[in-house]
């Protein structure tokens, strides 16, 4: 398994950061210190849990990132993603059979509520554990803003709507991140979380056949890299067979991603279209090509944009509760 590494930031970009984030006013109620009194070991608690849980499987960490994306999008972040229940957002067109890591986040709420009972809420949990994924598999950390409280309803219908879709235009795509308030450089920023993790073949396979009426296989996918795919996916006929979505870099969360993109080694076409497609040109291109330049500007704007993402309609005060199990409203 990959050696775990650690990046720090300097505590100039912390203050920058943080003032960015409280000058919004929607997460001024979202604080960096909001369990100092009631539970000062929350980090060390969470931390512990991940670091087990990527030991166990490096995977996990793509898995947990992608949870706090996934949950934030809808009705905000809320830990409503975490709600089981058929008509959930468990079982969303994106979340189904795809959607992973529920059980390390019960570990890690059983190991919080050990520590400090009926206090810390789901959502801050997958808020926590996204940063430490992303600094246990080699990324950039931040100091994560809490104070978040989980929801009382899961929303199966906006999951289904509002989550960028692998087959999304890149414009669809900016316009489900406008809708939360998030902006271009977000997108692409974002984007790079696909570093590390793993795709089904159902995400990708429209570009490896019948792709139009003039090409077979998507033109702009590397035609050596398409012939293995292929190769995968028809072992497969549920579709379920999963490749690296970073390819040759599948477990360290750095800018190989981008420099992918440049060489037609996007898996997605969501991903690939950031740099190859007519929309992408206009709008995201250059980003890409500044990121696979330089992973300090891509971990800058990541982390920025994690703490926005984060901070998307958050319920705080008396709004929501506490919950006791991630999977059910108390």
């Amino acid at each position: 398994m990959k050696a775990f590494t650690y990046t720090t930031c300097s505590p100039s970009l912390f203050v920058v950061l943080m003032v960015l984030c409280l000058s919004t006013g929607v997460s001024s109620q979202l604080t960096t210190d909001f369990y100092v009194t009631s539970c000062p070991n929350v980090f060390k608690v969470v931390r512990r849990v991940v670091v087990n849980a990527l030991k166990n499987e490096m995977r996990m960490a793509a898995s947990l990132l992608r949870l706090h994306f996934h949950d934030c999008f809808v009705n905000g972040c809320d830990g409503s993603i975490l709600l089981d229940g058929s008509d959930g957002e468990k079982f969303a067109f994106p979340n189904i059979n795809s959607a992973r890591g529920f059980d390390v986040v019960d570990s890690i709420k059983t190991a919080v509520e050990n520590e400090c009972n009926g206090t810390v809420s789901c959502a801050d949990i997958l808020a926590i554990a996204a940063r430490d994924s992303v600094v246990l598999s080699g990324g950039p950390t931040w100091k994560v803003l809490l104070g978040r409280r989980d929801g009382l309803v899961a929303n199966q219908t906006g999951a289904n709507s509002n989550l960028p879709s692998p087959f999304d235009s890149i414009n669809t795509i900016i316009s489900k991140f406008a809708a939360v308030g998030l902006n271009t450089t977000d997108v692409v920023a974002l984007s790079g979380g696909h570093t590390i993790g793993l795709a089904r073949c159902v995400t990708f396979n429209n570009r490896l056949s019948n792709f139009s009426t003039t090409e077979s296989v998507d033109p702009t996918l590397d035609s050596s890299m398409a012939a293995d795919l292929q190769g995968l996916c028809s072992q497969s006929s549920d579709g379920n067979a999963t490749t690296a979505l970073d390819r040759n870099s599948t477990d360290a969360f750095d800018n190989h991603y981008f420099k992918n993109l440049l060489s037609q080694k996007g898996l997605l076409s969501s991903d690939q279209g950031l740099f190859s497609s007519d929309e992408g040109v206009a709008a995201t291109k250059g980003l890409v090509q500044i990121y696979s330049n330089s992973s300090s500007a891509f971990f800058s704007d990541f982390l920025i944009s994690m703490i926005k993402m984060g901070s998307i309609s958050p319920l705080t005060g008396s709004a929501g509760e506490i919950r006791r199990n991630c999977r059910a409203v108390n």
